[in-house]
């Protein structure tokens, strides 16, 4: 069986092509896409798969832009990071998913899933799940952090941050006060649970609110770096592929 895997997170790609290699030694996965942009080029000038598994927040956008450029036939199990409401969404539009961190028995299940489905179309009912994305009122986004240290809970209202980070695979949250705590979300999840009109993920290493962007500068080839309060130890750029979509943000 071909499957390819559109993830913008490595170690969540490497986890999942274990995963596939211990259910079926004779599943082969033919590439690994990060982005829209090279999902639609891939998937335009190759035949398609057996089976597709994409995770919904990449790197330029949502992996339903990658539906409304081509049509595809390939069946997909999506792997995301959603509440409850959202998962029952899916499975209302009889598509099949993976809860992050990928479970193995949750891929087995997902798997048998496909056996029994393969000769359905796979594809979602992508007007109903763009609605349900860009309706924050039934998306279940979080209000607030708790953060165990030690003996101690910290609760952190979310407009209280001003941005998060991955460092060394740990991911921190920096509070408006510059109070530093560790989370035990990734970044990939952590879109998936913060409002949109108020963060952006703007690489792969920080999503930051609107209301800790202090400044930005243009630099060459339309290359932009923030400025942040409180002050970022790195600096910040804004990727490439996200550039026009955070000026559309920025400016909304």
């Amino acid at each position: 069986m071909n499957v390819v895997i559109v993830e913008d997170e490595d170690r969540t790609a490497r986890l999942l092509e274990r995963l596939l290699k211990k259910y079926d030694p004779a599943i082969h996965v033919l590439t690994q896409l990060p982005s829209v942009k090279e999902a639609v080029d891939w998937f335009s000038t190759h035949p398609q798969p057996e089976l597709a598994f994409m995770d919904i927040h990449l790197e330029d956008g949502l992996a339903f832009r990658i539906f409304e450029q081509l049509k595809l036939t390939v069946p997909v199990i999506f792997t995301t990071a959603y509440d409850e409401y959202v998962l029952k969404a899916f499975k209302l539009n009889s598509v099949d998913y993976l809860l992050k961190p990928v479970d193995y028995e949750e891929l087995v299940a997902a798997m048998n899933k496909f056996k029994t489905i393969r000769s359905q179309p796979g594809l979602p009912d992508l007007k109903a799940l763009l609605q349900l994305m860009q309706n924050p009122a039934s998306s279940g986004f979080k209000e607030r952090f708790m953060v165990t240290i030690g003996t101690k809970i910290h609760s952190v209202e979310v407009t209280d941050i001003a941005y998060f980070y991955s460092e060394e695979k740990a991911t921190f949250l920096l509070a408006k006060g510059g109070q530093l705590l560790p989370l035990e979300y990734s970044l990939d999840q952590l879109t998936s649970l913060l409002k949109p009109d108020q963060f952006f993920r703007v690489n792969r290493q920080f999503i930051v609110a609107r209301s800790a962007i202090q400044s930005v500068h243009a630099y060459s080839a339309g290359k932009l770096k923030l400025d942040l309060l409180p002050v970022s130890r790195q600096e910040v750029f804004v990727s490439m592929s996200r550039l026009s979509e955070f000026k559309d943000w920025l400016g909304r």
